[in-house]
Protein backbone atom coordinates (compact mmCIF):
# COMPACT_ATOMS: atom_id res chain seq x y z
CA UNK A 1 0.00 0.00 0.00
CA UNK A 2 1.33 3.44 -0.94
CA UNK A 3 0.79 6.93 0.88
CA UNK A 4 -1.56 7.77 -1.33
CA UNK A 5 -3.94 4.51 -0.62
CA UNK A 6 -3.47 5.06 2.85
CA UNK A 7 -4.71 8.73 3.02
CA UNK A 8 -7.47 7.48 0.87
CA UNK A 9 -8.60 4.89 2.87
CA UNK A 10 -8.47 7.62 6.05
CA UNK A 11 -10.44 9.78 3.59
CA UNK A 12 -12.60 7.13 2.97
CA UNK A 13 -13.44 6.05 6.85
CA UNK A 14 -13.80 9.75 7.79
CA UNK A 15 -16.48 10.50 4.81
CA UNK A 16 -18.44 7.89 6.27
CA UNK A 17 -18.69 8.81 9.68
CA UNK A 18 -18.14 6.67 13.14
CA UNK A 19 -21.77 5.50 12.75
CA UNK A 20 -20.99 3.54 9.27
CA UNK A 21 -17.72 2.17 10.26
CA UNK A 22 -18.11 -1.74 10.42
CA UNK A 23 -17.60 -2.41 14.10
CA UNK A 24 -14.82 -4.00 15.51
CA UNK A 25 -15.95 -6.44 17.97
CA UNK A 26 -13.97 -9.35 18.04
CA UNK A 27 -10.07 -10.41 16.84
CA UNK A 28 -11.49 -11.53 13.82
CA UNK A 29 -12.84 -8.40 13.02
CA UNK A 30 -9.33 -6.42 12.90
CA UNK A 31 -8.26 -5.50 9.34
CA UNK A 32 -4.85 -6.21 7.96
CA UNK A 33 -3.02 -3.46 8.53
CA UNK A 34 -0.54 -2.04 5.21
CA UNK A 35 3.01 -2.82 7.10
CA UNK A 36 1.68 -6.44 7.92
CA UNK A 37 2.74 -7.95 4.79
CA UNK A 38 6.50 -7.18 6.13
CA UNK A 39 6.32 -9.18 9.21
CA UNK A 40 5.71 -12.95 10.10
CA UNK A 41 2.51 -14.33 10.92
CA UNK A 42 1.13 -16.46 13.71
CA UNK A 43 1.08 -18.94 11.08
CA UNK A 44 4.61 -18.40 9.87
CA UNK A 45 5.66 -18.73 13.48
CA UNK A 46 4.03 -21.87 13.91
CA UNK A 47 5.67 -23.63 10.99
CA UNK A 48 9.25 -21.67 11.88
CA UNK A 49 8.97 -23.92 15.65
CA UNK A 50 7.43 -27.03 13.49
CA UNK A 51 11.03 -26.71 11.55
CA UNK A 52 13.19 -25.43 14.62
CA UNK A 53 11.66 -28.82 16.51
CA UNK A 54 12.91 -31.22 13.28
CA UNK A 55 16.30 -29.55 13.03
CA UNK A 56 17.01 -29.93 16.90
CA UNK A 57 15.73 -33.78 16.64
CA UNK A 58 17.90 -34.34 14.19
CA UNK A 59 21.18 -32.53 15.66
CA UNK A 60 20.12 -34.70 19.31
CA UNK A 61 20.20 -37.49 17.17
CA UNK A 62 23.64 -36.53 15.86
CA UNK A 63 24.80 -36.08 19.55
CA UNK A 64 23.78 -39.38 20.74
CA UNK A 65 20.32 -38.44 22.05
CA UNK A 66 17.99 -40.66 19.66
CA UNK A 67 13.94 -40.14 20.04
CA UNK A 68 14.32 -37.08 21.16
CA UNK A 69 10.96 -35.37 21.66
CA UNK A 70 9.89 -32.59 19.13
CA UNK A 71 8.07 -30.41 21.91
CA UNK A 72 10.25 -31.02 25.27
CA UNK A 73 9.82 -29.40 28.69
CA UNK A 74 12.43 -28.19 30.36
CA UNK A 75 14.33 -29.27 32.96
CA UNK A 76 12.90 -27.01 35.14
CA UNK A 77 9.40 -25.38 35.79
CA UNK A 78 8.21 -23.91 32.90
CA UNK A 79 5.96 -21.25 32.08
CA UNK A 80 2.95 -21.14 29.85
CA UNK A 81 2.48 -17.51 28.34
CA UNK A 82 -0.31 -16.50 26.46
CA UNK A 83 -0.52 -12.79 24.81
CA UNK A 84 -2.69 -10.63 24.50
CA UNK A 85 -4.90 -11.56 21.07
CA UNK A 86 -4.55 -7.90 19.53
CA UNK A 87 -2.77 -4.50 19.99
CA UNK A 88 -6.05 -2.97 21.26
CA UNK A 89 -7.05 -5.29 24.24
CA UNK A 90 -9.65 -6.82 25.39
CA UNK A 91 -12.42 -7.04 22.09
CA UNK A 92 -14.94 -9.60 22.76
CA UNK A 93 -17.46 -8.85 25.33
CA UNK A 94 -18.07 -12.60 26.69
CA UNK A 95 -14.41 -12.71 27.32
CA UNK A 96 -14.06 -9.64 28.80
CA UNK A 97 -17.20 -10.91 31.29
CA UNK A 98 -15.87 -14.21 31.65
CA UNK A 99 -11.92 -13.72 32.33
CA UNK A 100 -11.49 -9.54 32.63
CA UNK A 101 -8.11 -8.56 30.98
CA UNK A 102 -6.50 -12.57 31.29
CA UNK A 103 -7.46 -15.71 29.69
CA UNK A 104 -8.75 -19.05 30.01
CA UNK A 105 -6.17 -21.43 32.21
CA UNK A 106 -6.99 -24.28 29.66
CA UNK A 107 -5.79 -21.95 26.81
CA UNK A 108 -2.37 -21.57 28.29
CA UNK A 109 -2.21 -25.57 29.48
CA UNK A 110 -2.79 -26.38 25.87
CA UNK A 111 0.02 -24.72 25.07
CA UNK A 112 2.75 -26.08 27.12
CA UNK A 113 5.14 -28.62 25.71
CA UNK A 114 3.43 -32.21 25.01
CA UNK A 115 6.47 -34.54 25.06
CA UNK A 116 8.60 -35.36 28.31
CA UNK A 117 10.84 -33.22 30.00
CA UNK A 118 14.59 -33.22 29.08
CA UNK A 119 16.99 -34.07 31.11
CA UNK A 120 19.89 -31.76 32.22
CA UNK A 121 22.46 -33.40 29.95
CA UNK A 122 20.23 -33.20 27.12
CA UNK A 123 19.45 -29.27 28.01
CA UNK A 124 22.94 -28.59 27.03
CA UNK A 125 22.96 -29.89 24.07
CA UNK A 126 19.84 -29.03 23.01
CA UNK A 127 20.28 -25.26 23.80
CA UNK A 128 23.38 -25.69 20.96
CA UNK A 129 21.14 -27.42 18.82
CA UNK A 130 19.04 -24.70 19.31
CA UNK A 131 21.62 -22.16 18.39
CA UNK A 132 22.14 -24.49 15.07
CA UNK A 133 18.59 -24.51 13.84
CA UNK A 134 18.70 -21.26 13.95
CA UNK A 135 21.61 -20.10 12.07
CA UNK A 136 19.87 -22.74 9.04
CA UNK A 137 16.70 -21.17 9.25
CA UNK A 138 18.10 -17.61 8.94
CA UNK A 139 20.52 -18.77 5.88
CA UNK A 140 20.99 -16.37 3.40
CA UNK A 141 18.07 -13.89 5.70
CA UNK A 142 19.68 -10.18 6.19
CA UNK A 143 18.10 -10.11 9.77
CA UNK A 144 19.40 -6.42 11.26
CA UNK A 145 18.87 -4.97 7.53
CA UNK A 146 15.58 -6.76 6.63
CA UNK A 147 13.88 -8.97 8.71
CA UNK A 148 13.88 -6.77 11.65
CA UNK A 149 13.05 -3.56 10.17
CA UNK A 150 9.27 -3.25 10.42
CA UNK A 151 9.57 -4.00 14.09
CA UNK A 152 12.24 -1.90 14.50
CA UNK A 153 10.19 0.74 12.59
CA UNK A 154 7.04 -0.09 14.41
CA UNK A 155 8.01 1.66 17.81
CA UNK A 156 8.36 4.83 16.20
CA UNK A 157 5.65 4.97 13.74
CA UNK A 158 3.71 4.26 16.84
CA UNK A 159 4.30 7.02 18.77
CA UNK A 160 3.42 8.81 15.46
CA UNK A 161 -0.02 7.23 15.67
CA UNK A 162 -0.33 7.91 19.19
CA UNK A 163 0.41 11.73 18.57
CA UNK A 164 -2.31 11.75 16.11
CA UNK A 165 -5.36 14.05 16.93
CA UNK A 166 -7.95 11.86 16.27
CA UNK A 167 -6.69 8.84 18.21
CA UNK A 168 -5.89 11.10 21.00
CA UNK A 169 -9.91 12.32 20.83
CA UNK A 170 -10.86 8.53 20.58
CA UNK A 171 -9.11 7.86 23.34
CA UNK A 172 -10.39 11.22 25.41
CA UNK A 173 -14.19 9.97 24.18
CA UNK A 174 -13.42 6.07 25.39
CA UNK A 175 -11.85 7.47 28.60
CA UNK A 176 -14.80 9.68 29.66
CA UNK A 177 -16.62 6.65 28.87
CA UNK A 178 -15.38 4.71 31.23
CA UNK A 179 -15.38 7.71 34.06
CA UNK A 180 -19.13 7.86 33.36
CA UNK A 181 -19.31 3.97 33.88
CA UNK A 182 -17.75 4.28 37.42
CA UNK A 183 -14.62 3.27 36.25
CA UNK A 184 -10.78 5.07 36.37
CA UNK A 185 -10.29 7.25 33.49
CA UNK A 186 -7.80 5.54 32.32
CA UNK A 187 -5.85 7.51 29.34
CA UNK A 188 -5.97 5.04 26.91
CA UNK A 189 -6.92 1.11 26.57
CA UNK A 190 -3.24 0.10 27.10
CA UNK A 191 -3.27 1.20 30.15
CA UNK A 192 -6.80 -0.17 31.34
CA UNK A 193 -4.99 -3.50 30.29
CA UNK A 194 -1.80 -3.56 32.15
CA UNK A 195 -3.07 -1.75 35.23
CA UNK A 196 -1.01 -3.41 38.19
CA UNK A 197 -3.91 -3.78 40.20
CA UNK A 198 -5.07 -6.92 38.36
CA UNK A 199 -1.81 -8.99 39.98
CA UNK A 200 -0.79 -11.01 36.76
CA UNK A 201 1.02 -13.75 37.87
CA UNK A 202 4.56 -15.26 36.73
CA UNK A 203 2.62 -16.84 33.83
CA UNK A 204 0.56 -13.54 32.58
CA UNK A 205 -2.19 -14.38 33.26
CA UNK A 206 -4.78 -11.98 35.70
CA UNK A 207 -6.56 -13.01 38.93
CA UNK A 208 -10.27 -12.55 37.07
CA UNK A 209 -11.79 -10.89 40.47
CA UNK A 210 -15.40 -9.05 39.67
CA UNK A 211 -13.57 -5.46 39.78
CA UNK A 212 -11.00 -6.71 37.18
CA UNK A 213 -13.58 -8.04 35.17
CA UNK A 214 -15.87 -5.49 35.63
CA UNK A 215 -13.55 -3.05 34.17
CA UNK A 216 -12.93 -4.92 31.50
CA UNK A 217 -16.86 -5.36 30.08
CA UNK A 218 -16.88 -1.49 30.30
CA UNK A 219 -14.08 -1.10 28.25
CA UNK A 220 -15.13 -3.29 25.36
CA UNK A 221 -18.12 -1.69 25.62
CA UNK A 222 -16.88 1.78 25.47
CA UNK A 223 -14.76 1.13 22.64
CA UNK A 224 -17.77 -0.47 20.56
CA UNK A 225 -19.41 2.84 21.51
CA UNK A 226 -17.23 5.30 20.65
CA UNK A 227 -15.70 3.11 18.02
CA UNK A 228 -12.44 3.45 19.20
CA UNK A 229 -10.56 0.68 17.46
CA UNK A 230 -11.61 1.63 14.14
CA UNK A 231 -10.41 5.17 14.58
CA UNK A 232 -7.09 3.71 15.87
CA UNK A 233 -6.45 1.23 13.02
CA UNK A 234 -7.21 3.92 10.20
CA UNK A 235 -4.57 6.40 12.16
CA UNK A 236 -2.00 3.43 12.08
CA UNK A 237 -2.88 2.53 8.07
CA UNK A 238 -2.10 6.45 7.58
CA UNK A 239 1.56 6.76 9.51
CA UNK A 240 2.38 2.97 8.32
CA UNK A 241 1.34 3.49 4.63
CA UNK A 242 3.51 6.98 4.74
CA UNK A 243 6.32 5.10 6.30
CA UNK A 244 6.37 2.51 3.60
CA UNK A 245 6.26 4.74 0.97
CA UNK A 246 9.11 6.96 2.19
CA UNK A 247 11.78 3.95 2.73
CA UNK A 248 10.62 1.94 -0.26
CA UNK A 249 14.40 0.63 -0.34
CA UNK A 250 14.36 -0.51 3.71
CA UNK A 251 10.44 -2.38 3.35
CA UNK A 252 11.67 -4.24 -0.21
CA UNK A 253 14.81 -5.40 2.04
CA UNK A 254 12.51 -6.68 4.87
CA UNK A 255 10.25 -8.50 2.26
CA UNK A 256 13.26 -10.23 0.70
CA UNK A 257 14.36 -11.25 4.17
CA UNK A 258 11.36 -12.79 5.37
CA UNK A 259 10.84 -14.72 1.80
CA UNK A 260 14.01 -16.01 2.73
CA UNK A 261 13.39 -17.15 5.79
CA UNK A 262 9.98 -18.64 4.38
CA UNK A 263 11.82 -20.05 1.97
CA UNK A 264 14.62 -21.53 4.68
CA UNK A 265 11.86 -22.87 6.95
CA UNK A 266 9.63 -24.71 3.83
CA UNK A 267 12.74 -26.14 2.80
CA UNK A 268 13.19 -28.14 6.44
CA UNK A 269 9.90 -29.23 6.51
CA UNK A 270 9.47 -30.59 3.23
CA UNK A 271 13.02 -32.42 3.90
CA UNK A 272 12.79 -33.38 7.14
CA UNK A 273 8.63 -33.20 7.88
Amino acid sequence: MGAATGVALVAAVCASGPERAAAVRTAVDVRPLPADRYRSTAADDRRSQQATALLVRQCMAGRGHPGFPLDPQMPGTSLGLTAVATDYGVLDPAAARRWGYGWDPAVAAADRPKGRRMTGDEFTDWASCTRQASTRLLRGVDVQGGLVRPASRAVEIGKQAEADPRLRAAWDAWSRCMAAEGFPGYPDPVAAYSDPAWSRGSDGNTAHTPRERATAAADVACKLRHHTVEVWQTVQAQEQAADIAAHPASYAAALKALRTSRANVAEVLRTLG
